[in-house]
């Protein structure tokens, strides 16, 4: 399993608003010169996490984007799910899926266990556990910023 860049990219401005959303919302310029990324590219990430109910924006001149819930009720895994779709390794069809070899299959407990871990881990980790573990550098603002590049 490989991340696409909607995955890798989203999660990296989610943490983006989770550092910087928490007084005012945040352009979506901002976010894309801070990171590096595209603003049309955001924006189109930016609505399937909308959609999620995971960001929220709002209208006019000091408008912007800011997560829709606290840092730590958001997991890695709401995020990449949003953007990505259910995380697994092997989609593994099971008996109502009409897998012939269901029965007698000797790997899908294999593939379980990874889709399993996988989506435990990710969701165990929140956008407040990476911002508080991540390395401490200044952006042009002399803010804490997260060393995400």
């Amino acid at each position: 399993m490989k991340l696409s860049t909607k995955g890798r990219y989203g999660l990296r401005a989610a943490v983006d608003l989770a550092l910087f959303s928490k007084e005012e919302p945040i352009s979506i310029s901002t976010i894309a010169n801070r990171e590096g990324l595209s603003e049309s590219y955001l924006e189109q990430l930016f609505a399937k996490l909308k959609k999620a109910g995971l960001i929220s924006s709002i209208r006019g001149t000091n408008g912007g984007y800011q997560l829709a819930k606290p840092a730590g009720e958001i997991s890695v895994g709401d995020v990449l799910r949003a953007l990505e779709g259910e995380m697994v390794v092997v989609d593994c069809p099971d008996s109502e899926n009409k897998c012939a070899k269901f029965d007698s299959c000797v790997t899908k407990y294999v593939w379980k266990r990874i889709n399993n871990s996988i989506n435990d881990t990710m969701d165990s980790m929140t956008l407040e556990e990476i911002v508080a573990n991540s390395p401490e550098i200044k952006d042009e603002t002399g803010q804490k910023a997260y060393c995400s590049k």
